[in-house]
């Protein structure tokens, strides 16, 4: 339920709570990690004998009160210029086994505000909003007919504790066409490293994020020598928020979500490795597999900024929709995992990459499904925004790792499904559509890619542009050259750049060009890394093609 009474009173929190730049947050994040790595060294057994790392179920008894409820942190998204969503999700013990996050099996009411200064001495909104054991204590709460292209701060309460602070904004009005500052980001695997890439990514003041997948793995614990994976394998409803928990205890992704509103979609592994459609990785449907996709389901929707409309009903979730920035930009955010045929040469999972796969070429294959194609081919040709960005996970471009006569393409990426590629790239052409950039994730490595209107013709004019983002630590630190890198880029002269260290993009749009600046970090398995531009390229709006800056 929600309370706009202007009765209400406001959130009086026992100390000061204020939105904390993040190049001011830096040194007091390190601080705190640095405290709680010894902390947790020191202390591991004991608190494992005592029951405090999960060993006692969730008590009803009123105890958890007095403990910090907002351990997972804060978060807006889905901007639009009326309206956003704040989220956060209750969790007093976030490493309890159960996933129950230490909380009751009772509804807890969640006061929040929204405010037009860092201080909340002007009040623009608030109210409360119901937190229920059913949707593990997580809250979404749909702000409407707020104004246009305006920043607001964002707190919630319950009982004396009061969240940190979040920034977050409505996108502007319609005919408005300032600039955006953006980042994309994908791939965040806990035992990789450490997330400082998202604290990076804060000190940049985006506008916006995009997430664009695998915010979290699924697998059990692994060998990873800076943290690992609790418990085990995801499975059931209970290891996924389990694992949702532990990532956002991470500080510095609690920071990117207090720094800016984020739009979400997601890739293989907030379910399982691969998985297609209704077949799993291994391409065998069961009614287990079918109960593990639910439960990961919902456990995603539980932990995103997401919009009601895109709760879970049965084994469907709403995911792909489509939001602007004015007129400058129209995002086209898709989903390509829930509607998508079996990978073509599908080998039982032992495979990915084929050579001279025919299948991949059948034209009744299908990444998007019929519904969600046909909604992508009119939204960008009735998009009058100067740039038409398409937020999806898996790579693009044609991308042959194979030396020679012999042709080897990923069946898991668009190269796998070619008839709904080409029908894409066709539209633009034959639509007018203008500008379209492609954001991606999922390999672990930056790339930067022209498209073009045929990737079997070498002189077929370039039609778009394809930004893939590194990953924020998965794969570990990486390294400056990819292995078969020269291959590549010899067998596609449309990818103009490559590069194997950890990190995100960082975009600036105007009505004259794009500015990508590809950003890396040295090491993942070091704490507090600085960031450095690897490469930067211009799309001049009008002039499909990369240009290196």
């Amino acid at each position: 339920m929600m309370d706009l009474s202007a009765g209400l009173h406001p959130i009086e929190p026992s100390q000061p709570t204020r939105f904390i730049a993040p190049d001011r947050r830096a040194n007091l994040t390190r601080q705190r990690r640095m405290s709680r790595r010894i902390f947790t060294a020191a202390s591991l057994t004991t608190l494992t004998a005592a029951g405090v790392l999960g060993m006692q179920p969730a008590r009803a008894d009123g105890s958890w009160r007095v403990q910090d409820p907002f351990t997972l942190g804060i978060a807006s998204g889905d901007p639009t210029s009326s309206s956003v969503v704040l989220w956060t999700r209750l969790a007093v013990d976030p490493h309890a086994l159960d996933g129950r996050g230490g909380m009751p099996s009772t509804t807890i009411e969640v006061r929040w505000e929204l405010a037009n200064d860092e201080s909340f001495r002007s009040i623009l909104r608030r109210g409360t909003e119901t937190a229920r054991p059913e949707e593990a204590h997580s809250i979404h709460v749909e702000l409407e007919d707020l104004p246009a292209g305006a920043e607001f701060f964002y707190r919630f309460r319950v009982g004396r504790h009061v969240s940190p602070v979040g920034r977050t904004l409505t996108t502007p009005p319609h005919g408005d066409t300032r600039n955006l500052r953006m980042v994309h980001l994908s791939c965040a695997h806990w035992e990789g490293g450490w997330f400082t890439a998202y604290r990076r990514a804060a000190e940049d003041r985006p506008d916006l994020v995009f997430g664009l997948g695998d915010y979290i793995y699924e697998g059990g614990p692994g060998t990873g020598k800076i943290r690992t994976h609790p418990h085990k394998l995801c499975t059931t409803l209970e290891d996924y928020r389990l694992r949702y928990a532990t990532y956002k205890t991470d500080p510095d992704l609690q920071l990117l979500h207090e720094t800016a509103p984020w739009i979400v979609t997601w890739d293989d592994h907030e379910v399982q490795d691969n998985w297609a459609g209704e077949h799993p990785k291994d391409g065998v449907p069961t009614d287990a597999w079918m109960a593990r996709r639910i439960a990961a389901q919902q456990a995603y929707y539980e932990n995103m900024p997401l919009r009601r409309s895109s709760a879970p009903v049965g084994a469907s979730m709403q995911l792909f929709r489509r939001l602007s920035w004015g007129d400058l930009a129209t995002f086209h955010v898709l989903d390509t995992r829930q509607y998508r045929d079996l990978q073509a040469c599908h080998d039982g999972g032992k495979n990915w990459w084929f050579v001279d796969c025919e299948e991949q070429t059948s034209p009744d294959r299908t990444m998007l499904g019929a519904d969600q194609k046909q909604w992508l081919l009119d939204g960008m040709a009735e998009s009058t925004a100067t740039w038409q960005l398409l937020a999806q996970s898996v790579f693009f471009a044609k991308r042959d790792n194979a030396a020679g006569p012999d042709t080897s393409l990923g069946s898991d990426g668009w190269d796998g499904y070619r008839a709904d590629r080409d029908e894409i790239v066709r539209t633009w052409a034959e639509r007018g559509v203008t500008n379209p950039v492609v954001l991606t994730g999922d390999v672990h490595v930056h790339f930067a890619n022209e498209l073009t209107a045929d990737f079997w013709e070498p002189d077929s004019p370039t039609v778009g542009v394809e930004l893939v983002t590194t990953a924020i630590t998965s794969g570990g630190d990486g390294s400056d050259v990819v292995r078969g890198e020269e291959e590549v880029l010899a067998e596609n002269p449309h990818i103009k750049y490559i590069r194997g260290r950890r990190g995100y993009v960082l975009s600036e749009l105007s009505t004259e060009e794009l500015r990508a600046e590809f950003t890396t970090i040295p090491a993942v398995t070091i704490p507090d890394a600085p960031v450095s531009v690897d490469r930067t390229y211009i799309v001049p709006a009008g002039e499909p093609g990369l240009h290196q800056a």
